[in-house]
C-alpha cells in the first residue's frame, strides 16, 4: 500500500473576511487527510483572523500564525515563514480567497507519487469572480500552440512559456519541499507582489513537472483584490525578470530573441495600463486612472491599437465619474465589479 505523507499548505491572507471559510472549507473537504494548513494572517483589519481562529479550535490539523501587516511587496518573509513552520514532504499554495475541488489532493499527491523523477505537479483551475456564480475562463488552454511544454520535458523547456507568461494557477501548484528547500525556499524579485512566477523559474530547471489535465480549483477574480492594483508593476516585473533570464546560458536552448520578447511586452504594456486604468475606475480613483490611461494611450509606438482606444474611452470616463463596468455589460464583455 502505498504511503500518504504529508501535505503542508500555506494559505497567506489578509482581509480575505467574505473568502476564508471557503477556502478552509475546501480544504477539510479534500479526500487526502494527511495535511497541515498553515495560516498566515498578514495583520488583516477585517473578521479575517477571528474566522480562522474558529476554524482552528475546531480543528487540530490547522494553524494560525499572526502577523503585523507587511504587505505584499515582502510576501516572501510570509511564504518561507510558513515554509519554516511546515513538517509535510510536500508544499501546496492555496491563498486565503481561493478554493480547491475535493479530490485536488489525492489526485496530486497520487500522481507525482507514481514519478519520482517529477518536482512539481499542477493542474488546471477556473478563474471565477467574487461570489463564484460566473467563471470567466478555465486556464490553461490545453490546445495552445505551447502545451507541449507543460510538462517541462526536458528539462527547462516550460521556459518558453514563463518569459512570456505563467501558465501555473498558483493554487494548483504542489512542490517537493525538499527541492523548494534546495533553491533556497520562494523567491521574489523585480518588487513583484507575488512569489509564483519567480520561484517557478528556478524550480524549470531542477527536474520536470507532472500536469494533470483536470480542473482542480478556483481563483477569484475582482477589482479589490491587492494584486488587481498593480497590473502595470506585476507586467514590468515580468518583462524584467524575461530580460534578465535571456542573459543566461540556459536561455541558449530556447527558440525566443530579445526583438521578439520586446514587441511582446511592448503590447502587455499597453493592455495593462489600461486594465490598471479600469480597475481604479472601479475603485473610484478618478485622478490615477487618468494617468495610467494616458501611459497607455501614449506609451509603446502603435502597439496595441485597440486597447488604446479602450484607454481613450477610460479616460474620458474618469472626467465624467462615469461607470465604464455598465458599458462593459452593455458591450457584451467582462464585467469586473464585485459581488
Amino acid at each position: 500500500m502505498r504511503r500518504r505523507p504529508l501535505v503542508s499548505i500555506i494559505t497567506p491572507t489578509f482581509n480575505h473576511e467574505k473568502y476564508l471559510a471557503d477556502c478552509i472549507e475546501s480544504v477539510l473537504n479534500q479526500t487526502y487527510t494527511n495535511w497541515e494548513m498553515i495560516i498566515l494572517n498578514d495583520g488583516s483589519t477585517d473578521r479575517t483572523e477571528q474566522i480562522a481562529a474558529t476554524y482552528r479550535d475546531a480543528e487540530c490539523r490547522i494553524r494560525l500564525v499572526n502577523q503585523e501587516n507587511i504587505g505584499i511587496f515582502r510576501l516572501l518573509e510570509t511564504y518561507n515563514k510558513g515554509l519554516e513552520i511546515a513538517k509535510g514532504s510536500y508544499i501546496a499554495v492555496l491563498e486565503g480567497d481561493d478554493c480547491w475541488s475535493p479530490k485536488k489532493l489525492e489526485t496530486q499527491v497520487s500522481a507525482i507519487q507514481r514519478d519520482p523523477s517529477a518536482v512539481l505537479c499542477w493542474s488546471m483551475a477556473r478563474c471565477v469572480n467574487a461570489d463564484k456564480s460566473e467563471v470567466y475562463y478555465t486556464a490553461p488552454d490545453l490546445a495552445a500552440s505551447d502545451a507541449g511544454y507543460y510538462s517541462n520535458d526536458p528539462v527547462g523547456s516550460i521556459m518558453n512559456i514563463f518569459l512570456f507568461r505563467n501558465c501555473i494557477p498558483a493554487l494548483t501548484m504542489l512542490i517537493k519541499r525538499d527541492v523548494l528547500m534546495q533553491i533556497g525556499g520562494f523567491k521574489q524579485v523585480f518588487d513583484l507582489p507575488l512569489v509564483d512566477l519567480p520561484t517557478l523559474y528556478e524550480l524549470a530547471h531542477e527536474g520536470r513537472f507532472i500536469f494533470i489535465p483536470e480542473t482542480l480549483g478556483d481563483w477569484r477574480n475582482y477589482a479589490t483584490q491587492i494584486t488587481k492594483t498593480y497590473p502595470a508593476v506585476m507586467t514590468e516585473g515580468f518583462y524584467k525578470m524575461a530580460k534578465l533570464f535571456m542573459t543566461t546560458k540556459a536561455a541558449k536552448s530556447l527558440k525566443i530573441d530579445h526583438q521578439e520578447l520586446d514587441a511582446y511586452y511592448a503590447c502587455r504594456m499597453v493592455i495593462a495600463y489600461a486594465r490598471s486604468g479600469r480597475y481604479k475606475l472601479i475603485r473610484k480613483e478618478y485622478a490615477s486612472a487618468r494617468i495610467d490611461y494616458l501611459k497607455a494611450i501614449s506609451g509603446y509606438g502603435m502597439a496595441e491599437p485597440v486597447w488604446k482606444l479602450r484607454a481613450a474611452i477610460g479616460w474620458i470616463f474618469s472626467f465624467f465619474h462615469l461607470d465604464v463596468e455598465g458599458l462593459a455589460r452593455v458591450l457584451g464583455k467582462r464585467s469586473y465589479t464585485e459581488r
